[in-house]
């Protein structure tokens, strides 16, 4: 099972979502960003990629303009992936991924 934290730059870009942005946001998370990172094989329609910017830093599609940034904690131990929650947000967020 995976654990996470967020950074308090991705609190704050939550607090700032729409509400509609929020409700749309935890049911990808939950029904299908959390069961690949169990299966070790995320679905096309999330893009889940590098951040090009920020070397170990990864995004993934939430919505049409919806991406969040994390990343893996250091020296996690196999199996047991542990994410840090970096953005949450629209394309802006990549200057600061």
């Amino acid at each position: 099972m995976h654990t996470f934290q967020v950074t308090r730059r991705f609190e704050r870009d939550r607090k700032q979502l729409t509400p509609e942005s929020r409700a749309r946001f935890q049911p990808v998370i939950t029904g299908q960003f959390v069961p690949d990172l169990a299966r070790g094989v995320f679905r096309a329609g999330l893009k889940v990629t590098g951040v090009q910017a920020a070397p170990g830093v990864s995004e993934m599609t939430w919505a049409p303009d919806g991406r969040a940034t994390y990343y893996y904690r250091p020296g996690q131990q196999a199996g047991e992936p542990h994410l840090i929650w970096r953005r949450l947000g629209t394309h802006d967020i990549f200057p600061e991924p």
